[in-house]
């Protein structure tokens, strides 16, 4: 009998495709993205309802899962917390690093954004907008917090006057800080009704 050569098989390396290089990095979520809207774009009417392969979720399940994710590990490296949801159990040191991540968030994407981008917030809104609305949202539970805990502190002067600016044209003169608590139903100004409801004005018509 004649003896089996046995040959040796050397391994190719896999050809990277194109748009992919090894490491990864924010082009690569692009390119992860683009191939998901490439795919599932054209099957938007389908049921979602049904299970998602072997998975006992479904398909509409799975695909907010992706979103749901990819916010959650957007947030991790803007502030490194270990676990971004709030449990009830939550001490207040981990809530704030959930909320140092997610204003870290909002921080990173307002810089990247282009000024002339707008996006829906009951109307277009630019990123000034948003900016002020985040600002607001900080500042204003910030002091609700303190009220709460008996250490009233009141946001800071510019700030309060750049966000009642921006998010209350119809805002009366006055202290900034003020204006800013009575116009979102936090205090009273002489000669002016006391505010029980408001919204946001940060949507532009340009």
């Amino acid at each position: 009998m004649g003896a089996t050569v046995r040959r040796r098989h050397r391994h190719r390396p896999v050809p990277v495709r194109s748009g992919w290089r090894s490491g990864t990095d924010h082009r690569d979520v692009d390119a992860a993205w683009a191939e998901c809207l490439r795919v599932l774009g054209p099957l938007t009417d389908e049921d979602r309802t049904v299970r998602a392969g072997s998975l006992t979720w479904t398909c509409a399940e799975t695909a907010a899962h992706i979103g749901h994710d990819l916010l959650a590990h957007a947030g991790r490296p803007a502030a490194r917390p270990a676990d971004l949801s709030v449990h009830p159990t939550a001490t207040p040191a981990e809530v704030l690093r959930v909320v140092t991540a997610c204003a870290g968030l909002l921080g990173h994407a307002l810089a990247a954004a282009d000024p002339g981008v707008r996006a829906w917030h009951w109307g277009p809104c630019d990123p000034g907008g948003f900016a002020a609305t985040g600002v607001a949202e900080i500042l204003l539970h910030t002091h609700d917090i303190t009220r709460g805990l008996s250490a009233d502190r009141h946001p800071p002067a510019a700030a309060g006057a750049a966000v009642t600016g921006r998010l209350f044209p119809d805002a009366p003169p006055g202290d900034a800080v003020d204006v800013l608590l009575r116009c979102t139903g936090r205090g009273d100004l002489d000669g002016f009704p006391h505010r029980d409801s408001w919204t946001w004005e940060a949507a532009r018509a340009d």
